[in-house]
Formats: C-alpha cells, structure tokens, sequence
C-alpha cells in the first residue's frame, strides 16, 4: 500500500503544473486522481501539527477565510482548501500541496473547510484538534436529508479528541457531541428578534429529550435563537463568550468572555457574518491569542466579496448574489437580506440548477420550503425568472401571492437582463446558484447588466472597484 501511495503521490503533483498551464489550478483534480491511484491517500498523506477545521451547514467559507486571513496577520502561513473543494478529493488536493515527494510536510498549521456530509471520509484520517460548527440546518434534500442526520454523521465520525467551538444559540447542534471538550458562543438579544417563527422551515419545535413543546425566549430566524422546554428543563446553554450591543451604525460590538469585555470592530453588518466574526474571535481566544491582539488585527480582514457585492452606476446599483438552489433554508435568508435593503428592487433569477439538470435527478420540493412570501413586499417591483426552472418560480410565487404582473419569465438567460425597468435609484439583484454553471452565468449576466446601465446612462468612466454589500442579513455558503 505504501508503493501505491508513493505512486500516487508522484502522479498527483505532476498534474499540478500541468492543471497550472492549461488554467484549471483551483481544481481538485490532484486530490481525486490520488484517492482513484491509492484510496487511502489520507491515511497515509503528511499532516500538519495543528488541524482547525471549519464545518456546519452555512457560513462554512467565510469562517474559513476569515480563520486564513486572521492567522496571516498573526504571522501564521496556513495549509488550507480555500480555492479547492470541501469534501474528500479537495482536502487530498490541500494535503497534497503541503507536502514534498518525499511526503514531508511543509505547514506547521492547517484550516480546513470540510462538508460535514463527507465525515465518514474524512474524520477517520484528518483529525482535527479544534472545530467550529456554526450550525446545522436544513439543506438539499437529495444529498443532506435532515440536519439530524446530518449531526448523526459528525457525531459517528468526529474524533472524541477534536475540541469544539460551538454555536449556543442553534440547539441543533450545540448539544452534538456530549464527551468532547466545548466553548459556546452566541449573540444576546437583538432588537429584530421576535417570538414567532416566520419561516417555514421551523425543524426544532419539540424538546429532543421528552417530546414537549419547546418554548423560544427569542428567535432571529428558523430555530436560531433561545429556548428551553418548560417540562424537563433542556434548553439552550449558557455561551461562554457572547456578543452583544451591536452598533450597525458605527459598526462595532461588545464581545464579552470569562472576565473580560470588549468594543471590537464589525467586519460585516449581516447577521450570518456577525456569527461568523464571533467564531472567529472565539476559535482565536482557544489557540492562545489575547482579545487586544485579536481587536488589533480584526480590522485587516473582510468577508469573502464573491458573495454579496455590487456595482454602482450613477444612482443605480447592480448586486451580485449567491442564492444557493437547493438550500431553502439559506435562500430564505438571502431574500430578507434582500428586502431588508432599502429602496426599490428588481430581481433577475438565474438559479437554475444548471450543472444538475446534466447528470442527476431533479428535485424542485426545497422551492416550497423556500420563504418566497418573503417577496411579496411593495419595494420588489419586478422578479425576471428563465427556462423551465423560471416557471416553477413562477408558479411558487403565484402560491405564494405575488402579483402576477411583477413576475416575467423568458426562454434564455440574456434576455433576461433586457427585461428590467432601466430607473433613477433601482437596485438590480442578480442572484445565481452555487453550481459552476449558474456561478458563471451570474457573474457573466451581472457584468452586462452593468455595461448596458452604463450604457443608458451616458456613464463613460471606467467600471469601479466592486464593494462588499452592507446589509443586515443571511449570506448563504456552500
């Protein structure tokens, strides 16, 4: 097994130049042509002294990145997956970079994303000595089922040695796990929280342990917030960091630990990056850091712009959004972002599930999952949906009493972007799917919107610097 190991360790770094030349480097090809030559590759593959991993449904990426960026600034050069992918072969790829032919490895420290339904694949080889869970929640149905499962995964496979970072106020994680040595983290009450859950995804109503109606002291969206069952007592467990009086308007925060409270910077007004940040924070407090050296550097980093950014042309703004198909629960999120932005909007749907429809069954249930009331505000003014997917939106949003007269459909995706209503102080939202397929169209559509508002308008400057968004809400993550 050590000769095929070696063979494909040879075999997979050659491909690296070769992926270089013909501009595919941010592949995870290397990693899958090992596992193909040697299944155990990560058995046998070199690690780094210290592994940070980064799991849980949402928010995955930009707590990875954010952990790189921060880490960076503390001098630390990480091994990491940040342009290969989360499950088995991009971990491979990652690991496979960090080491010579001689299978020494490179890094002392390594943070890696990892898909949590890919447990069984990994956890038995990489072993990580501290985790974050930002949450658990419910994803696509073909491949992720239910969060129970999901934790039923992480709770088979997770090493009992691995120390978790864990997110209090989401008890569908938080209790994951009961022998592992833990820190909790949460966010006191908002002013926007309320008692009533508003989506329709609600998939914690029912204490886990005697079957009575949980009572929520406060919820933020779904299941996230606080609660406690009146009959037996579980409920959500004291953080023992927590954030509070949070200032949108200056951007800042009070981070409060074990003896200790301080007014850091807000990197992000969206409450997904809120949580994010307090991960963050958290995680950096468990490796030794002190919170003076953390508030030095935390004004250095910034959320990934790939997600959430626009373009300004004269009075007009055209935003890029990642709307993750197949997730109702993220998506959901992103429309109150959505609405929650003030002004007047017009949305171009481009989620179409291109990449799928190629190879796998089709499954549109998660669409009446998906909060698309959430729409049905007077500041929406037009939603432009495409193709075949575009009338199952369409139809969606008729249930879901939309005006049929602010929803168009057309054939092909360019036509769609010809549809809006070209308007002094209308912001355009472009939102795509999480395939590469929909990625590309989205970006692709964005950028012509943009050329032919500018066009419109007279505008001859050259395009700005794209910006990060600054809106209060969900970010969804692969």
């Amino acid at each position: 097994m050590k000769l095929r190991f070696y063979l494909a360790l040879i075999i997979a770094k050659l491909s690296i130049p070769a992926l270089k030349i013909t501009g595919h480097n941010a592949t995870d090809f290397p990693g899958a042509l090992a596992l193909k030559i040697c299944p155990e590759f990560l058995r046998y593959v070199a690690k780094p002294e210290k592994i940070i991993a980064v799991t849980g449904t949402n928010g995955k990426t930009s707590t990875a990145n954010l952990t790189i960026d921060m880490l960076k600034e503390f001098g630390v050069e990480t091994l990491n997956n940040k342009r290969g992918s989360n499950i088995n072969s991009g971990i491979s790829s990652a690991l496979l970079n960090g080491v010579n032919l001689f299978n020494k490895e490179k890094y002392h420290t390594a943070v890696l994303e990892m898909d949590e339904r890919s447990a069984a694949r990994l956890f038995p080889y990489v072993k990580p000595d501290i985790m974050i869970v930002n949450n658990l929640s419910r994803d696509s149905i073909m491949r992720n089922a239910h969060p129970e499962y999901i934790r039923w995964l992480l709770e088979k496979y997770v090493p009992k040695t691995t120390k978790l970072v864990l997110n209090a106020d989401d008890l569908m994680s938080c209790y994951m796990l009961p022998e592992n040595e833990r820190v909790y983290f949460g966010i006191e009450k908002l002013p926007t929280d309320t008692v009533k859950c508003h989506n329709l995804i609600d998939d914690l109503q029912i204490c886990p342990k005697c079957d009575n109606k949980l009572k929520y002291e406060y919820r933020r969206y779904s299941n996230i917030g606080k609660a406690h069952c009146v009959n037996c007592g579980f409920g959500s467990p004291e953080p023992d960091y927590s954030v509070g009086d949070v200032d949108y308007d200056n951007m800042t925060f009070t981070y409060r630990g074990p003896g200790f409270e301080e007014k850091l910077p807000l990197i992000d007004d969206r409450l997904v990056n809120l949580y994010n940040e307090t991960a963050l924070i958290t995680l950096l407090l468990q490796l030794g850091y002190s919170i003076e050296e953390i508030k030095e550097q935390l004004s250095k980093v910034e959320v990934t712009k790939s997600r959430f950014n626009y373009e300004t042309v004269g009075s007009m703004r055209v935003y890029n959004v990642l709307g993750k198909g197949l997730n109702a629960f993220a998506e959901s999120r992103v429309y109150e972002t959505i609405v929650d932005q003030p002004g007047d909007k017009e949305l171009i749907m481009l989620i179409n599930d291109l990449s799928l429809a190629a190879h796998w069954s089709e499954n549109i249930s998660w669409i009446y999952d998906t909060d698309f009331e959430t729409l049905n505000v007077d500041s929406i003014k037009k939603i432009v949906v495409f193709g075949d997917r575009g009338l199952d939106y369409r139809l969606r949003m008729l249930f879901a009493g939309i005006p049929e007269e602010k929803i168009v459909h057309v054939n092909k995706a360019e036509d769609a972007i010809r549809q809006v209503d070209i308007l002094p102080n209308m912001n355009y939202y472009v939102l795509y799917g999480a395939d590469p397929g929909s990625f590309a169209l989205g970006n692709k559509q964005a950028k012509t919107l943009v050329s032919i508002l500018k066009e419109k308008s007279g505008e001859t400057l050259p395009p700005e610097e794209t910006e990060p968004a600054a809106v209060n809400g969900e970010e969804a993550e692969a």
